[in-house]
């Protein structure tokens, strides 16, 4: 019988053995590589993906029909462009760091292969930075589609196996599973030769990652409040929130969910926003898109996820003017009775009016706890008080101060290391608060010197009573208390360039 002829999920299932068992033989043969060799693949992979962002970017919506086309290739540019820039200069192959005050000297070394879920909202982009992230640290990495993204999340990883190949890359190291089902990723993540797992996608699939047993990086819902304190520049708070709420159609995790404005400037704010094409919908309207935009359990109907106001309109029968960017819907509090006031990975936005920070701050908190913790917040202010307040007490680890929501907590607005994948902490069920990025797939090896004799009384009590030499209970010699740091790099060179032989 030929494998054609196998039900959809017993071939997704082959393909996940198939490229597990290449993906580890390549790594293994790339574990040694020289950090060289390991930068001018990466390199490589970079350039194709700037040079094919826009068509990738199409290519996603068009199979996806979420977000915008040009935002999707800014996004994919970000995760080739800024995500390279953040990460090329760390060492990642050999001696990493050494310090002589302590004696300790550390190595690289590889996790494995990565077994890296993407999602169908940000499809392309995340593939490309997943991918750039692993082989910076010398692993194999398998990329696991969201089934209504698989051709062109397949497509992204062909482009940069291309060039990373060309570059030298061993085959297999980089791999995409075509034959799309639950059941090979499921058997992807679960096989014996995957050591890792990167989530990026829906609730569901995210706890799957984390209930294999093996090490899982994963994200959570960004159900981000935006506070805009009566001190903030209004002006810019009311474009920054419409632009980032109307960017790719709110389909980073992200962004802006609902604004929390101080009483004082709730009027001018509101007025700003519909200067920019933020539309408010009538009570009404928003009951009855909050009633068909949600399943009875909380989660968004895929139909409206990542689009434009108009179609949104057309498929809860609104009226909308072509000008509007985005939704808005005064919410009168938080909680299943007020479905718009979940998280909306789409251009809805929910509105709030609280008097004064604390009590924005408490609101902000309720927001979170509802369906965001650890995930990220969003503050307009000039009151360093506040930000600070915020910043100590909201249960978010990315707290982001006067920029956008959307790109601003991937990196591309602040400091934080850009990244497609967001993790929420302990709170959020993560193991990591962090931006996911090469450091979390890169393990280290540390050659620990002695720097301290043992205690005498220590060395007595385990000798016991055998009667040792009396040298042995003299302090050991250290030396100068130095290391010859260039020596053992040389040594590390020579025998990486033995194993590789």
């Amino acid at each position: 019988m030929s494998v054609q002829t196998y039900d959809a999920d017993l071939r997704s299932i082959q393909q996940a053995r198939d490229l597990a068992v290449k993906a580890r033989e390549a790594q293994r043969a790339f574990q040694f590589a020289s950090q060289e060799e390991v930068d001018r693949i990466c390199a490589a992979m970079v350039e194709a993906g700037m040079r094919e962002a826009a068509r990738l970017g199409r290519l996603a919506h068009d199979e996806t029909g979420f977000g915008d086309p040009d935002h999707k290739r800014i996004k994919n540019e970000f995760a080739a462009k800024s995500v390279w820039e953040s990460i090329k200069d760390i060492p990642t192959c050999g001696v990493l760091r050494h310090d002589e005050a302590r004696k300790v000297v550390e190595i690289g070394w590889p996790v494995g292969v990565v077994a890296a879920l993407t999602p169908s909202t940000n499809p392309t982009s995340t593939a490309i930075f997943k991918v750039l992230i692993s082989v910076k640290a010398r692993n194999a990495c398998i990329v696991a589609p969201h089934p209504s993204a698989a051709q062109c999340t397949a497509e992204a990883v062909r482009v940069l196996v291309e060039a990373g190949e060309a570059a030298g890359m061993p085959v297999g190291l980089v791999s995409c599973l075509t034959e799309v089902a639950l059941a090979g990723t499921q058997e992807l993540m679960n096989h014996y030769a995957t050591s890792l797992i990167l989530a990026t996608g829906g609730p569901g699939m995210v706890k799957a990652a984390h209930s294999v047993g093996k090490p899982a990086l994963g994200v959570g819902p960004g159900n981000v409040p935006v506070y805009v304190d009566r001190t903030a520049d209004i002006l810019r708070a009311a474009a920054d929130i419409v632009d980032s709420k109307a960017f790719d159609c709110s389909t980073i995790c992200a962004t802006e969910q609902t604004v929390v404005a101080d009483r004082p400037i709730a009027d001018e704010l509101r007025r700003l926003m519909q200067e920019r094409g933020a539309h408010w919908l009538t009570a009404d309207e928003a009951e009855r898109l909050g009633n068909r935009m949600f399943r009875p359990n909380g989660m968004m109907i895929a139909d409206y996820v990542g689009r434009t106001p108009q179609a949104i309109a057309r498929l809860a029968g609104l009226t909308v003017p072509d000008s509007a960017r985005i939704l808005v819907a005064d919410l009168g509090g938080v909680g299943p009775a007020h479905p718009l006031s979940r998280e909306k990975l789409t251009t809805v936005l929910g509105f709030m009016v609280e008097d004064g920070w604390r009590a924005g701050c408490e609101r902000s908190i309720q927001l979170l706890h509802f369906g965001g913790d650890g995930h990220s917040l969003v503050i307009h202010s000039q009151d360093e008080e506040s930000i600070l307040a915020f910043g100590i007490e909201k249960p978010a680890f990315r707290i982001l101060v006067n920029t956008w929501g959307t790109l601003g907590a991937i990196g591309a607005t602040t400091g934080v290391m850009p990244s497609m994948t967001l993790g929420p902490g302990g709170l959020g069920g993560s193991v990591s608060s962090d931006n996911i990025t090469v450091h979390h797939l890169l393990n280290v090896k540390r050659l620990a010197y002695h720097l301290r004799d043992v205690p005498p009384e220590a060395r007595r009590a385990s000798q016991g009573g055998w009667a040792s030499d009396q040298r042995w209970d003299q302090p050991a010699s250290t030396g100068n208390g130095s290391l010859d740091v260039a020596a053992i790099e040389r040594l590390v060179k020579m025998v990486l360039e033995e194993m590789k032989e």
